[in-house]
């Protein structure tokens, strides 16, 4: 069978994928060569995505409760539930929560059901806790969401800096692109985050500067360009509008700005000089940046300092939001944030009267709507009576998540379309609708360079399973709007999309779909990847303001909390989200099992931790456990913690607990990156792990159980006090082998059946347990091996240690052996030995780290 062309589901890199079915429910994945994105390249997550394409956990019929419905009863109470709502309550009192998850087609429809047909703005997304200061930044700076760089200028630039992003392994394929650019131009690299992540170990330059500090960092960047004539006056005279004074108002202090920003003052003039000195200069920020009280602000102090030097609109020149979810910007072009309108148009009157006219409605939504921290604040405060969340889990991923479940258990009518049956947000769900998955979905896609590529399914739908957009047009009709929504493909949707940021538009925007507006569905399913705005925006220097002009911000640093201790929140290298995907696949889960708190050593030590212990991180929202990984990698006095574990995973790793819901008076998104916390130690009377073949709940009664899924089974991390001879019910029907060591607490329990291990339990008080990764393979043996309840084959155990390498499961041990027996000196000769790093490339930086640690290891002897 042929592949089918079509893009990955993760992160905003948007990189095309080529899928082939290989039998039902089977699919081989590869990179799509042909893709200007990645050129065939995948990451760890993309390479794996044929372990989460199967019927798992989905949802499969429409839920009315716990009943299951058809499609129209559930659908006909969705409709009548939020027409009696609105008809009492008027239209702001329902609202919409989506997600970057969603495809263009679907995120239009929702808003134009929403904004154009209910009358109100309320709809917003997940987006908005990734990116939504970029966007703010990019209105205020360009005048519209506009993002001026590609990621073919990260090949010609001279030098990349790199603001609040773990790039290698948060996006991982842009990643791969800077490596090339520094192997063939010599690009320098500049990382500016708190923590040394393996993104900023082979950079030349790291200011791991003090969380929140970044405004100072870049205003003292443009003060120190003004200082030495570094300006590029022409561009500044012809095409930016500059405040008057504001040059006057900024105070060229390096060493002031260091002490504030706790760099030292060489490293932080190393910078500056070196931005000074590189006019190909593309600057990248991320979650670092965004997830910020003032992260607007920092977006827009790092734009000043491109456009004060023209560094913008040229070849390897411009700042440059990296996108967290695969379409965000999609979402962003259709108005699928609460603060815009439609087409990158605003709720100005003449805007509101332009898509009323091409919607041909009188109900269209004439102010902003609710931001999603705001909308979950009103749902609480019973200011909105019905919810419709779509594609997104927002009783895990919202900060102060338990404030939201809250609000969730008390509204009236929550409507949730997802994929996954069982989900910390469906508990709360009084209809649940079976939503296409990402094998199924068909519609188009937007990465963060704009480029719009196809999504195009290759399994067909399961079950009842519907696309979103085919449910929000259903429900739509029957509150009587059938004639607005009557699409019977995703390419009508796109094709009406696409006419209405071209009508009216006369050059006002950048987003101007007009050349596809009149595709033929052929053309469509046959649409090549393509990115709007041309090659690159803003070359000539026009910007979709009034006067054509860019805008330089007065931008100040805010007053810095000094807290005690200080967490940061972000994601795992082979995980996304809230692991409602990624954690069905065994390969993906074994690189970080467990939700790990990094902490200093020092402050380890302070807080009586070892390596492997439990911790309690507590903050004024919460309190959830994590397993202590001790690194000093952390600046002293801060943490870090995973944003992935949900209820379904774990009895700790909850970080959406943890987090505050103070937010950006600019952009509202919320400032995950700086929460007042403190940490203590969390004693058990025992620990242990249970391997079964067949999926269990998670064992009650466990201060910390975590589910890990392997290949054959799932794996259960397991402590406790009290007796653990409790865990035993957990264990299925059959043939009982056991042993027992009272000195050490230790109880071993193998359950056998049809004559394969089906079930082992191991727990101690004081013992050692074994690596769990020969057990764990023997779920999958034909035949149970006599020593079973040894945990490790006959004779000499050998341990490969923590996996370094997923794509070839290559782990720590084995390749610091490598290293040490072979002579191999560069990741290159690994790679060559044993593949570690050929494939993704996402481990290349905690390769060359055993290199270096190596090296250090034999001088020092």
């Amino acid at each position: 069978m042929a592949a089918i062309r079509t893009t990955c589901p993760y992160c905003g890199v948007g990189c095309g994928v080529a899928a082939t079915v290989t039998g039902e429910r089977e699919v081989t994945i590869k990179g799509d060569a042909a893709h200007p994105a990645n050129g065939g390249r995948l990451c760890s997550k993309g390479t794996n995505l044929g372990e989460t394409v199967r019927l798992t956990g989905r949802l499969l019929h429409p839920m009315i409760g716990d009943r299951r419905a058809g499609w129209d009863e559930a659908l006909d109470l969705v409709a009548r539930r939020f027409a009696e709502t609105i008809a009492e309550h008027g239209p702001e009192s329902v609202a919409f929560y989506g997600s970057g998850q969603l495809l263009t087609e679907d995120y239009y429809a929702f808003n134009k059901l929403m904004k154009g047909y209910i009358g109100a703005a309320n709809i917003d997304t997940n987006s908005r806790l990734c990116m939504a200061s970029a966007v703010a930044a990019h209105i205020r700076a360009f005048g519209e969401d506009a993002v001026p760089a590609s990621y073919d200028d990260l090949d010609e630039a001279d030098l990349i800096v790199l603001v609040g992003s773990n790039t290698a392994w948060c996006h991982p394929i842009v990643w791969q692109r800077i490596e090339a650019a520094r192997a063939a131009r010599g690009t320098k690299l500049v990382v500016i985050d708190p923590r040394r992540t393996e993104t900023a170990e082979g950079a030349d330059l790291h200011l791991p500067l003090r969380p929140g500090s970044d405004v100072a960092l870049f205003t003292g960047l443009l003060a120190h360009l003004h200082a030495i004539d570094a300006l590029d006056q022409t561009f500044l005279s012809d095409h930016v509008a500059v405040p008057t004074g504001f040059w006057d108002r900024l105070s060229d202090d390096p060493a002031a700005t260091a002490r504030l920003c706790d760099v030292t003052q060489a490293d932080l003039s190393a910078f500056y000089t070196l931005f000074a000195a590189t006019p190909r200069t593309v600057t990248l920020f991320s979650m670092g940046v965004n997830q910020s009280v003032q992260g607007t602000d920092k977006a827009n102090a790092i734009i000043n300092c491109h456009l004060a030097t023209g560094r913008i609109g040229k070849p390897g020149a411009a700042p440059f939001s990296l996108t967290g979810q695969p379409n965000a910007m999609g979402g962003r072009e259709v108005g699928g944030l609460a603060n815009t309108l439609a087409a990158h148009m605003d709720f100005s009157a003449p805007n509101v009267d332009r898509v009323a006219r091409f919607w041909g409605s009188d109900r269209v939504a004439d102010r902003p709507g609710l931001k999603a921290v705001d909308m979950f604040r009103a749902v609480a405060e019973g200011r909105i009576k019905a919810i419709w969340i779509a594609g997104t889990n927002p009783a895990v991923s919202m900060p102060d998540a338990g404030r939201v479940r809250a609000a969730l258990a008390k509204c009236p009518f929550v409507v949730v379309s997802d994929v996954i049956a069982d989900t910390d947000t469906t508990r709360f769900a009084h209809i649940r609708l079976p939503a296409a998955a990402w094998s199924e979905k068909n519609g188009t896609v937007t990465n963060s360079e704009r480029r719009i590529s196809r999504q195009r399914p290759f399994f067909p739908l399961p079950g009842e399973a519907r696309p979103d957009w085919w449910i929000v047009a259903e429900v739509a009709r029957r509150m009587g709007h059938g004639a607005a929504f009557a699409w019977e493909t995703p390419a009508a949707i796109f094709r009406e999309h696409a006419a209405l940021t071209a009508f009216e538009n006369g050059g006002q925007r950048k987003l101007d779909l007009s050349d596809w507006a009149d595709l033929s569905d052929a053309d469509y399913d046959a649409l090549e990847p393509v990115r709007w705005g041309g090659a690159r925006l803003f070359a000539d220097g026009r910007f979709p303001t009034a006067d054509g002009r860019a805008r330089l911000l007065e931008i100040v640093q805010s007053p810095l909390d000094r807290h005690n201790g200080i967490l940061n929140t972000g994601r795992y290298r082979d995980q996304w989200h809230t692991m409602t995907r990624t954690g069905l696949s065994p390969r993906l889960s074994q690189h970080r099992r467990e939700p790990l708190l990094e902490i200093h050593p020092e402050d380890a030590l302070a807080n009586g931790l070892r390596e492997g212990d439990l911790a309690r991180v507590t903050t004024p929202q919460g309190t959830s456990l994590f397993r202590v990984a001790v690194t000093d990698a952390q600046r002293r006095h801060e943490y870090f913690v995973p944003m992935h574990w949900t209820d379904r995973m774990s009895s700790g790793g909850r970080t959406g607990l943890l987090t505050d819901d103070a937010v950006d008076p600019v952009s509202g998104q919320p400032g995950f990156k700086l929460t007042a916390a403190t940490v203590e130690k969390v004693a058990t009377d025992w620990r242990g792990f249970l391997l079964c073949r067949d999926d269990i709940a998670l064992p009650p009664d466990c201060l910390w159980a975590t589910r890990i899924t392997v290949p054959a089974g799932t794996l259960y991390e397991l402590a406790g006090n009290g007796d653990p001879a409790a865990l035993e019910a957990c264990l299925p029907a059959g043939d009982r082998i056991q042993a027992e060591d009272r000195a050490q607490g230790t109880r071993r329990i193998g359950v056998i059946a049809d004559g394969r291990l089906a079930a082992a339990l191991l727990v101690t008080r004081t013992g050692i347990l074994p690596q769990r990764d020969w057990l764990i393979a023997q779920l999958a043996q034909a035949d149970v091996v006599p020593n079973v309840l040894a945990g490790r084959a006959p004779g000499a155990a050998v341990d490969r240690g923590a996996i370094v390498c997923l794509c070839f499961d290559v782990g720590v041990r084995t390749i610091v052996a490598a290293i040490a027996e072979q002579g191999l000196s560069d990741v290159a000769a690994i790679g060559k030995a044993l593949g570690a790093g050929t494939n993704c490339g996402s481990c290349r930086p905690a390769l060359a780290k055993l290199i270096a640690e190596t090296e250090m290891l034999d001088a020092a002897e």
